[in-house]
């Protein structure tokens, strides 16, 4: 998620966890510090392999079993520059960093994008889909009740606010339920039979959802509006990526070969020549207004035999976009 949600939620067990409500403070600010510190992962790339920077991303620095060790590493820091203020003993620094480090992950984990939680033993990536990575009603009340925390030196707030992130998550856990039937009878709609299926809560919000289903060759991408009363806004489709059709000259042996079968794992196979610009390879899963296939990334590659791939952000339009999905989740039919 976002950096200040996951430092927020890093924050939350320390407070609740330290037995002097004088050390809330603290306590938060180590684990604040904790919960951000996994995502320097994004600090290893390579600008002669584009994809690098996506492999390592939510990698081991995201794992179960780095969990103690990362909040070692930030408790050594921490412990060394601030142990005269803060009179903690390095046991409860390396506590409040672990729970602070260990939050990371797992929060991760309920986003699309995947994490690697069982590296190195296993190399899939869980996504749960439950929760936008940013999610301004999630993340807003925790904000507030945690300085709520703070001011007052009560850990009952801390309490109050993981009880609001239960709830919020248990909500898109539902919802995720809820659309995922949905999608199916959209697909049965028009007489498809779904190879796979996938939901996901649109940007910031678990209200309106993304849907796409593989099916026939394709991929369809729809929105739902899963409110008191769900209302389906139809969406695009697109040919699933087949190399030998939609890039016949490409040497299978070369590096831009293989590199989109690289791209392929980390995007979970859902992959589409770009209609817009036939020479890039796009991630259909994310787009800001879900019922369109408008790829936030996507990579380019090259005639040359010896040509390595380019990988490309979209963010134009951005504003734009926003509104349109605003109008998405504040219309009700």
């Amino acid at each position: 998620m976002d950096p200040l949600t996951q430092g927020l939620i890093g924050a939350s067990a320390p407070q609740l966890l330290t037995p002097k409500c004088r050390s809330i403070a603290w306590a938060g600010c180590f684990g604040f510090i904790a919960g951000l510190v996994p995502d320097l992962d994004v600090l290893i790339r390579s600008s002669s392999d584009p994809l690098l920077l996506l492999e390592y991303h939510r990698q081991f620095s995201h794992s179960i079993i780095f969990i103690p060790i990362g909040g070692l590493l930030v408790a050594g820091i921490l412990h060394f520059l601030f142990r005269k203020k803060t009179q903690f003993s390095f046991p409860e620094s390396w506590m409040f960093c672990t729970f602070g480090f260990g939050t990371h992950g797992l929060l991760d984990s309920l986003t699309s994008y995947g994490t690697m939680l069982w590296w190195p033993f296993n190399d899939d990536r869980i996504a749960l889909n439950i929760v936008s990575i940013v999610d301004p009603l999630f993340t807003i009340p925790i904000f507030l009740l945690l300085c709520l925390g703070v001011f007052r030196s009560q850990k009952r707030y801390s309490a109050a606010a993981l009880v609001w992130a239960t709830v919020y998550l248990g909500a898109g856990l539902m919802q995720r339920e809820r659309v995922t039937n949905i999608g199916y009878y959209i697909a049965e709609d028009r007489g498809h039979s779904p190879s796979r299926l996938l939901v996901k809560p649109s940007f910031g919000n678990i209200l309106v959802w993304k849907v796409i289903y593989e099916a026939n060759g394709r991929f369809f991408v729809d929105a739902v509006r899963a409110g008191t009363e769900s209302s389906v806004i139809n969406g695009e489709s697109v040919r699933i990526l087949n190399l030998a059709r939609d890039f016949p000259w490409l040497n299978r042996n070369s590096r831009q070969a293989k590199d989109v079968k690289r791209f392929g794992r980390l995007s979970n196979g859902y992959l589409a020549a770009d209609p817009a610009m036939p020479a890039r390879i796009i991630d259909i899963r994310y787009s800001m207004i879900p019922n369109k296939i408008d790829p936030l990334w996507s990579i380019e590659i090259q005639e040359q035999h010896d040509a390595t791939i380019k990988l490309y952000s979209h963010r134009r339009n951005s504003i734009e976009k926003l509104l349109l999905l605003w109008n998405l989740i504040t219309t009700s039919s």
